[in-house]
């Protein structure tokens, strides 16, 4: 990688897609295969999830683990990151969120101040969403997470100080994940209208 696509990198926040989950819902839910090698159009959905974040233009990681919980899970994908300017944190069952969330997300992230912990949660008609964008300063919090809590202790923090923003957006893609097999098939109807819609 040269210089200026370095610097570029540098200077935005990395998408951090988990992938390193058991995926035990699914298969109980009737499934016969890990949810992320689930078919969703001719793509499997962890290729649906890569194919949005490349799209978006940012830096992106994939984390495989294994990891004992997601606060693992998320510690090293930030490590692998550490030089990014923040993170967008997002679990790679979630196929359809937008390109432009992303892109959203991202910047409404270079207007914080980095080097204040701050957090920007995504609702979809009042229901948490992801991917959750944490500035550079959550870096050591993050590094330190364990567990299968994920980041919701650094979400706690910041909304005690006051430092947790609300962005209300209008894209399903935040909150379907196919963790089960009738999420799934939830999932493959929003991508067909998709389709038809282009």
């Amino acid at each position: 990688m040269n210089q200026e696509v370095l610097a570029n990198a540098t200077a935005l926040p990395s998408v951090l897609i988990l992938a390193a989950g058991r995926g035990e819902r699914f298969r109980a839910s009737g499934g016969d295969t890990h949810k992320l090698q689930a078919m969703l159009g001719d793509r499997t959905v962890l290729q649906t999830t890569i194919a949005a974040v490349q799209a978006s233009g940012l830096p992106w990681h994939v984390e495989y683990g294994p990891h004992p919980g997601m606060g693992e899970s998320i510690a090293a994908a930030v490590s692998a990151t550490s030089r990014a300017n923040g993170w967008l944190i997002l679990p790679a069952d979630l196929p359809l969120v937008q390109t432009r969330t992303l892109q959203t997300l991202a910047a409404q992230l270079g207007q914080l101040d980095a080097d204040l912990l701050q957090v920007i949660q995504p609702f979809y008609h009042a229901q948490k969403g992801h991917p959750v964008a944490f500035t550079r300063a959550a870096l050591r919090s993050l590094l330190a997470l364990h567990g299968d809590q994920g980041a919701s202790c650094v979400v706690k923090a910041a909304a005690q100080s006051q430092a947790l923003k609300r962005w209300d957006c209008d894209d399903l893609g935040c909150v379907l994940d196919v963790d089960t097999v009738s999420a799934l098939e939830q999932a493959r109807q929003l991508l067909r209208q998709r389709l038809q819609d282009i």
